[in-house]
C-alpha cells in the first residue's frame, strides 16, 4: 500500500513541528510539504526533523494552493479564518481535510461543514485518544447523574492560547448536555463576575485558566451535596494530539465526503 502524502499548514509552529515529527515517524506516511504565512522567517527555508535536527529535502512555502495539489490529506491547526481559506482550496483539489482549529463563530463552522459536501472532513476540538474517552465518559456520566449533581468543566492552557473557553471544555460541555438531553446554549454560563445570584439547576458552569507553558488539562465535575465526581485529563506533550491528527489523516484517506469526528476514526460510534 503506497503511503499517504500529508501536508501540514503551519508547519513551523509548536502544534506544526509535533505533526511533521509525527508524519515523518509514521511508516504509512510521507511528508508532503508545509505552508507557513508570508512574513514568517521560515518561508523559503528547508523544514527539519524536529528530534533529530536533520535537514529535510521540503522547503516551507507560502503558497498553500502547491501543497494541496500534491497531496492526499492536508492537517489544519491555524486559526479559523485560514481553515475557511484552506477548505476552499481543499474543495477545488479534492484533498481530504483533518482540522484541529478552534475558535470557530457558528457562521465560520457552518461553513465548514458545508465543505463535507464535497470532500472528507475529520474535525475535532481535541485528537488525543485519551480526551476522547474523556468525552463518552462525560455524557455517560451526565446522563446517569440528575441535576442534584451541577456540572462544571474547568481548563488550564499556556499564556499564548487566544481563545477561551478552549474547544475541548466546549467539546465536554457539549458531551455533558448531551447527555442531560438539553441544548448547551441554553444551559451555559461562560461568565461569571459580580453578584451573579445562586447557581441554576442544571446549568453547565465553564471555568478558565491561562498561565505558563500548560499543554493542556482538563477537569469535569459533577457537583452534589456531600459528593463530587471528577473526571480530569493533563495533556503533558502535544505529541498526544499530532499522533491522532496523524491516525485520522491515516483513516480518512479515500474516504466519502463528509464530516467525521474523532469518535468515527476510533471506532466508538460502532
Amino acid at each position: 500500500m503506497a503511503a499517504v502524502r500529508i501536508g501540514v499548514v503551519g508547519c513551523a509552529g509548536r502544534m506544526g513541528r509535533a505533526l511533521v515529527s509525527q508524519i515523518l515517524d509514521n511508516e504509512n506516511a510521507v511528508l508532503s510539504g508545509g505552508t507557513e504565512h508570508h512574513d514568517s522567517p521560515a518561508v523559503g527555508r528547508p523544514l527539519r526533523h524536529p528530534v533529530t535536527g536533520e535537514e529535510l529535502d521540503v522547503v516551507v512555502e507560502a503558497d498553500a494552493n502547491g501543497l494541496f495539489d500534491r497531496s492526499d490529506v492536508v492537517i489544519d491547526f491555524t486559526c479559523p479564518t485560514a481553515t475557511l481559506l484552506h477548505a476552499d482550496i481543499a474543495q477545488r483539489t479534492g484533498t481530504a481535510l483533518v482540522v484541529g482549529t478552534t475558535g470557530f463563530t457558528d457562521d465560520q463552522a457552518q461553513k465548514l461543514r458545508a465543505a463535507g459536501s464535497k470532500i472528507p472532513v475529520v474535525q475535532a476540538a481535541n485528537f488525543s485518544l485519551g480526551v476522547n474517552l474523556l468525552l463518552h465518559l462525560t455524557e455517560e456520566v451526565a446522563r446517569r447523574l440528575d441535576e442534584d449533581f451541577d456540572i462544571e468543566v474547568l481548563e488550564m492552557h499556556h499564556r499564548h492560547k487566544v481563545d477561551a473557553p478552549s474547544g475541548t471544555a466546549l467539546a465536554l460541555g457539549e458531551a455533558a448536555a448531551r447527555g442531560r438531553g438539553v441544548e448547551l446554549a441554553r444551559v451555559s454560563d461562560r461568565v461569571r463576575d459580580g453578584i451573579t445570584g445562586a447557581r441554576k439547576r442544571g446549568h453547565i458552569g465553564f471555568a478558565t485558566l491561562r498561565g505558563g507553558n500548560v499543554v493542556g488539562e482538563h477537569t469535569v465535575m459533577f457537583a452534589a451535596e456531600n459528593e463530587r465526581v471528577e473526571l480530569t485529563h493533563k495533556a503533558g506533550d502535544r505529541a498526544i494530539f499530532a499522533r491522532g491528527a496523524v491516525t485520522a489523516a491515516l483513516w480518512v484517506h479515500g474516504r466519502a465526503p463528509g464530516v467525521y469526528g474523532m469518535a468515527d476514526v476510533l471506532g466508538f460510534d460502532g
